[in-house]
């Protein structure tokens, strides 16, 4: 059974651009701009709260929980979050880090799209098929699973978060800052 996706939208970028926008005219998630009629229970990724989609977070989905991704301009994530994180009892979850395809942030790690979020989330969660109906949209699409085919298989495959997190040190150069 599909994941119900949907999508807060802040109406930060131009909307023709927009991955989220795009995905709701072709009716593969729903479009939020109205707070109060969000999904009740469910994942919201937000980029910011250290706590990364896992294993664990499967159970949430297979009780009808939603995902949510927040579509939002990367410039201004701090405030969007503080925003949305104060009207949702959404759980709060960030992705491992993955390698953008989309053109405007193309080959940089973890600026992904918000479309590229939610398929990532749905190819971690065991969603495969749902992933690249959602990507095959886009004509970079396809590119997103190919630049990140390694890390989505080793972090689905993951049997912890723990083990999902550590995995991120064999794909990218991640400084970890230390105290001295």
């Amino acid at each position: 059974m599909d994941i119900p996706v949907h999508a807060i939208w802040l109406a930060q970028d131009d909307p023709k651009k927009n991955t989220a926008v795009r995905a709701s005219r072709d009716q593969l998630l729903r479009l939020h701009k109205d707070f109060k009629r969000l999904p009740k229970r469910g994942i919201i990724l937000e980029p910011l709260c250290g706590k990364v989609l896992g294993p664990e977070d499967r159970d949430i989905f297979e009780q009808n929980g939603a995902l949510v991704g927040l579509d939002c301009s990367w410039a201004q994530i701090e405030d969007s979050v503080s925003h949305v994180m104060r009207r949702t009892r959404l759980q709060p979850r960030m992705l491992p880090l993955l390698l953008a395809a989309n053109p405007v942030n193309w080959g940089k790690p973890g600026k992904l799209s918000t479309v590229e979020a939610l398929a990532a989330s749905l190819f971690l969660m065991g969603r495969q098929e749902q992933c690249m109906a959602l990507l095959g949209k886009f004509r970079w699409g396809e590119r997103f699973i190919e630049l990140n085919k390694e890390p989505l298989e080793a972090y689905a495959s993951a049997k912890t978060s723990a083990e999902l997190v550590a995995l991120q040190f064999e794909f990218f150069d991640i400084e970890v800052e230390q105290d001295e």
